[in-house]
């Protein structure tokens, strides 16, 4: 179902007459005429000042403005909003460099430069599309991750929509380009229409169906085409006659209904012999009739008039409102042997399930696709694109509404390899996770990582179109801290599970020697040297210490569990816990035992004029000796209170009761250098670990500096993490517990 390009309206001298063009657009569209004047204006003044200073000859079928304005008239017709239209009227001028994204601000406003950015960002990541070589895997399931992560670069449903029309643009401007027909044809093929599907916009999909069909195989699309083409004109006699006579029959049962005559494209009638391994001949739905009607009980009705008509088909009649579709699909297929023994597809069903189908209320990129690939959270995202936009086509939302929508968590990346395949992983995921998903090998040889031409650390976390080069080493040279979690190499359960194989792999005796020296390494920070060990492993159920540490030199067990475990064992059976707590306080009269941040050790309650609850805007009052006194921060004695005596007042916040902290010394030995406190502050600060105490000596003869801190923490496990974390910051030599005596 190829479409003929709509001709613009144009002036006597060839050029396009724009306001017989923005006529097309009615006064109660909505549209700010003058607005999108504007943005016409600026492309062409872009265009004729790009031509003036190129030697190149103007072609009107390659002009960013016209482009511009047949993007504009795809979008109109999906119903998009104002800055939608003014995207597409800008963005190939933006996208050749003939106009500057600082000049659309400028004019136009910022979500005008959003949508454009994000329309170029689809287009630069969807220059890698693959060929027919796969690496990493099957070439479908390349093209399905390609097609992932366009989706997840959409913050906007607006974006894909305007990248789906310049697409359908593109296709269709390269009939006379033998050199472009083929990548773009493929790239449309693979990527665009099967996005436009899943998007539920049927008439783009068709389109780019047939076009690049049209392209990649022009012998099988012009066999089809001839016979469609041969019988076009009986074909559509004949389904007059049959609109005509189901007309009369269904007026005559009192049954109001809606009838047209349906194309099948030439694509999906490709697709469906190749599918069935059958002929043109046995395609039943080449001619085909719609009928719509009011409401469930006419659709049975309907079927009934055109069973009593004809003889239907056996095994062609599929009832998909008594037994919907996996994807809320609704109406009534049926096949029947019409006048002079001819095939003929009747579809029934009700005028609000034919909206749904078309315009994407159920969700339509499950139905006959041919890219079934992908998990749930890309299905979700295609699920969110669809209600957006449907639900903008059926309110009249405003820009503003619209854009409360548009937000949408990722829960998948998708980056490249060196060579510009795309590799899907789980949000949060390092350069080691990709080394492992590539290969395992590629894994166990990993020595570091480039991303984007530039060294990362391997817990560096990847983001969506990230390129990824493993540097490997010639033997395979897995580390066991890979397998701690809290320092964050490993993100995949099934590279954890790949190295931990690796390691059972290994002799007991190395394993042992490994073991015990990471929790010598461990026990040393913690300062735990001095305790009884010999109880610890049968807290993991194994009767000798070799054992543990085999387990542990292994990655069966992890250092952090076997701190936890110490703590627990310890604290449990010593008369002297491990820790000894400061119980941190919560105002013993709040029953929902939230506490008042801010008072420390302060006697607080609350005010008896304002009464605050959990949840109100709170801050403190220091009495004379009564403690602090807690105010909603609008209490009209507050204020008076607060200009009579601003220095006893204080911020205070809620908070959730706390749990009970130690105070411990921690001692850390770096070589000194300018900013290492305010990194290590900063780490402190994003951890919420409290800090009492902070004392600093520099030694000028050796350049390094010893650190004493007393920090509020929750247990060895934290401790534990914190002090790993701040070894990994530069110039650290040492961190590790202090106990005195």
């Amino acid at each position: 179902m190829v479409k003929v390009r709509e001709e613009h309206p144009q002036n006597e001298d060839g050029s396009v007459d724009i306001n017989r063009w923005l006529a097309r657009f009615p006064a109660n569209s909505g549209f700010d005429i003058p607005i999108l004047q504007a943005a016409c204006d600026m492309s062409y003044q872009a265009e004729q000042r790009a031509i003036a200073v190129s030697d190149k000859a103007w072609d009107e079928h390659t002009s960013s403005f016209r482009i511009g304005l047949e993007m504009a008239d795809i979008l109109a017709d999906l119903q998009l909003d104002q800055e939608t239209l003014i995207a597409a009227i800008l963005y190939r001028a933006v996208r050749e460099e003939k106009l500057q994204i600082e000049l659309v601000a400028k004019n136009f406003g910022e979500e005008i430069v959003h949508l454009i950015n994000g329309v170029l960002r689809m287009a630069a990541m969807s220059t890698v599309i693959t060929g027919d070589n796969p690496v990493l895997g099957q070439a479908e399931a390349q093209k399905d991750n390609i097609r992932k992560m366009l989706v997840a670069l959409v913050d906007d449903v607006r974006v894909a929509l305007v990248k789906l029309a310049e697409r359908t643009c593109a296709i269709r401007m390269v009939k006379n380009n033998p050199a472009k027909r083929y990548r773009v044809a493929r790239e449309v093929h693979d990527v665009y229409a099967p996005l436009a599907h899943r998007l539920g916009i049927g008439h783009i999909k068709w389109e780019l169906e047939d076009l690049s069909f049209r392209y990649l195989q022009p012998v099988a699309y012009k066999k089809i085409a001839k016979l469609l083409d041969e019988k076009r004109l009986a074909r559509q006699s004949y389904i007059n006659e049959i609109v005509g006579r189901l007309n009369t029959g269904l007026t005559d049962s009192g049954i109001e209904a809606d009838l047209s005559g349906r194309a099948k494209h030439i694509y999906s009638i490709w697709r469906k012999m190749q599918r069935k391994g059958i002929g043109f001949s046995q395609v039943y739905d080449i001619r085909a009739v719609r009928i719509l009607v009011p409401d469930v009980r006419d659709c049975y009705a309907a079927l009934g008039l055109v069973h009593s008509l004809w003889r239907n088909i056996p095994n062609e009649f599929d009832d998909y409102i008594a037994n919907p579709k996996d994807n809320g699909y609704r109406s009534l297929h049926t096949a029947v042997i019409g006048p002079e023994g001819k095939a003929l597809e009747i579809q029934i069903r009700t005028f609000s399930m034919h909206e749904e189908a078309e315009f994407g209320i159920c969700a339509h990129w499950r139905y006959k696709g041919s890219d079934n690939q992908g998990g749930n959270s890309y299905e979700e995202k295609i699920a969110w694109l669809r209600q957006v936009l449907d639900w903008h086509e059926e309110t009249d939302a405003g820009p503003s509404d619209v854009a409360e929508h548009f937000s949408r968590a990722q829960d998948r990346i998708y980056v490249f390899t060196p060579e510009g395949h795309v590799v899907n992983l789980a949000q949060g995921s390092t350069p080691l996770d990709f080394a492992y998903h590539v290969h395992t090998e590629v894994g166990h040889r990993c020595r570091g990582a480039k991303v984007n031409g530039r060294i990362v650390p391997l817990t560096y976390q990847l983001n969506t179109s990230d390129q990824v080069e493993i540097l490997t080493g010639k033997e395979n040279a897995p580390r066991r801290d890979w397998l701690q979690k809290n320092l964050g190499y490993l993100r995949s359960s099934r590279a954890r599970v790949k190295v931990q194989h690796w390691f059972r792999l290994q002799a007991r005796d190395e394993n042992i020697a490994a073991g015990r020296a990471l929790l010598e390494k461990v026990y040393k920070r913690l300062a735990l040297t001095s305790l009884d060990y010999k109880s610890v492993p049968t807290y993991f159920g194994y009767q000798a210490v070799e054992d543990m540490y085999a387990a542990v030199g292994a990655g069966d067990i992890s250092s952090t569990q076997v701190v936890s475990a110490v703590q627990h064992l310890f604290n449990e059976r010593a008369d002297e816990p491990v820790l000894s707590p400061t119980v941190a306080r919560s105002d013993p009269r709040h029953d929902d035992a939230i506490m008042i941040r801010g008072v420390g050790n302060l006697l607080s309650h609350f005010a008896g004029c304002c009464k605050p609850l959990p949840g109100d805007m709170i801050i403190g009052y220091v009495t004379k000796g009564r403690g602090v006194s807690i105010h909603q921060q609008d209490c009209s004695k507050l204020l008076q209170l607060e200009f009579k005596e601003p220095d006893r007042i204080i911020e205070v916040s809620w908070g959730d009761a706390p749990k009970s902290t130690y105070p411990i010394d921690i001692e850390i030995r770096a070589y000194d250098r300018s900013g290492l406190l305010r990194d290590i502050s900063a780490m402190l600060a994003n951890a919420r670990i409290d800090v009492a105490a902070v004392n600093t000596e520099s030694d000028k003869s050796n350049n390094t500096a010893t650190m004493r801190l007393t920090l509020e923490i929750t247990g060895l496990d934290a401790l534990n993490v914190l002090l790993a974390r701040i070894t990994r910051l530069p110039n650290v030599l040492s961190a590790q517990r202090v106990v005195e005596g």
